[in-house]
């Protein structure tokens, strides 16, 4: 085979039969075969590119699957096209060059490199489109493989980065692998980032941490809004006021961070509030108060109850204080009332109303609920009517909501 092909580059006999001097024959030769070998190398690409990668364009385009409209996008086998030629050129310099080693050797080299920076561009290629196929599968709703895929990138650049060496450097690369085993110190510092990205990568995604779209805030470094992006080394928030803040993966497993995802799950916001209300207006209900807020639906069975227990100790002999229920307990209790009739909170999650340790700035009364849905202007709007409302029946009980007389003088 190899006889057959060096009659094709080599005519130098041929030359000699019509007149022509050595070295007009050899300098004759070498041109024929690079204009030979150019044009070898010219139909090899429109073969591949003008015919093969049209015709895989139309069957792309006619089949129901999008992985192939996929790689086409990406000009996968575009790129792998580059090789025909290539492959070409390097078999036919052997024949050529064969008189002028150096240069034969020089060429080869080079069309080598040539031919895995096209493998390698064509493997990027690959992987960006096999990202991109996963993302319309269902099981990759918020889970992303980004970082994997910019590992395996990072894996084959740095094949081909001492491929390339072990070319130009005419070392084996065993021998150059050996080497970076004396460079690990060296190497793990350098990716440091980049390893500590990789293992918090998995973490987040083996324990399910983090998705595309959550909701998360980490204080710390001001990131309040939605994961927009999981990269190997960064995840990126776009925060409610629009801007983007980027985050080392490695920080949200060494760190500490809030992920509102159970609100979208349980369909519900949790608001947590409290009400310092003055001490000074707590005290006793008199008859004429219990008869008055006994009216209001809510508190008619517990004001009931509450007669109920005075007429039985009294029947006993004891004599206790006529107003034996204060109107903070009253206040606290058609809160209670308002919240399991509101309807805009979601009874099926826990709600709280308590008392918390009194302070020199009053009694807080905190108030614990989930509001329905997750829209924060609806969660915004329920809390402020929720506490307009409360603000405004304080004085129906006789309470009133501590001030500091002394803040208010501050300008």
């Amino acid at each position: 085979m190899e006889s057959k092909l060096k009659v094709l580059f080599d005519i130098q006999k041929l030359l000699h039969q019509w007149g022509l001097s050595a070295s007009q024959a050899s300098t004759f030769n070498i041109l024929f075969g690079i204009f030979f070998i150019i044009v070898l190398a010219l139909l090899s690409d429109v073969i591949t590119r003008r015919v093969i990668i049209i015709v895989l364009s139309r069957l792309a385009a006619r089949t129901k699957t999008i992985w192939d409209d996929i790689l086409m996008e990406k000009r996968v086998f575009h790129r792998l096209s580059h090789l025909a030629p290539a492959l070409v050129l390097w078999h036919s310099v052997g024949f050529i060059l064969a008189h002028y080693p150096t240069l034969m050797v020089i060429t080869q080299k080079a069309l080598t490199l040539y031919m895995i920076i096209m493998v390698l561009l064509a493997i990027n290629a690959f992987l960006k489109a096999l990202n991109d196929i996963y993302q319309t599968l269902s099981v990759a709703q918020g889970r992303s493989i980004k970082g994997y895929i910019q590992l395996a990138q990072i894996i084959f650049f740095s094949l081909a980065i001492i491929l390339i060496i072990s070319i130009l450097s005419g070392t084996s690369p065993r021998a150059l692998f050996t080497g970076l085993g004396a460079l690990a110190a060296v190497l793990m510092l350098v990716f440091k980032d980049t390893i500590l990205g990789l293992v918090a990568g998995i973490q987040l995604s083996a324990n399910d941490m983090l998705r595309i779209g959550d909701w998360i805030t980490v204080s710390k470094y001001g990131a309040d809004g939605n994961v927009i992006e999981i990269t190997l080394n960064t995840v990126k928030v776009r925060n409610f006021d629009k801007t983007i803040t980027t985050l080392p993966t490695y920080i949200l497993v060494s760190d500490s961070f809030i992920n509102w995802r159970g609100t979208d799950e349980f369909s519900s916001r949790r608001f947590k509030k409290h009400l310092k209300i003055d001490m000074r207006t707590i005290r006793f209900c008199n008859a004429e108060l219990l008869s008055r807020l006994s009216s209001i639906k809510t508190l008619k069975e517990f004001a009931d109850k509450t007669e109920q227990i005075k007429e039985k100790k009294g029947e006993s002999g004891m004599i206790l204080h006529e107003g034996e229920v204060t109107n903070l307990t009253l206040f606290r209790k058609y809160l209670v009332g308002l919240l399991k009739n509101h309807s805009g909170i979601n009874q099926k999650l826990p709600m709280v109303v308590r008392q918390l340790q009194p302070a020199e700035s009053g009694i807080p009364l905190e108030i614990i609920a989930f509001c329905r849905g997750t829209d924060s202007l609806v969660h915004e709007e329920l809390q402020s009517d929720l506490f307009d409302h409360l603000l405004a029946v304080l004085p129906v009980f006789g309470l009133e909501v501590f001030q500091n007389p002394t803040n208010l003088a501050v300008k």
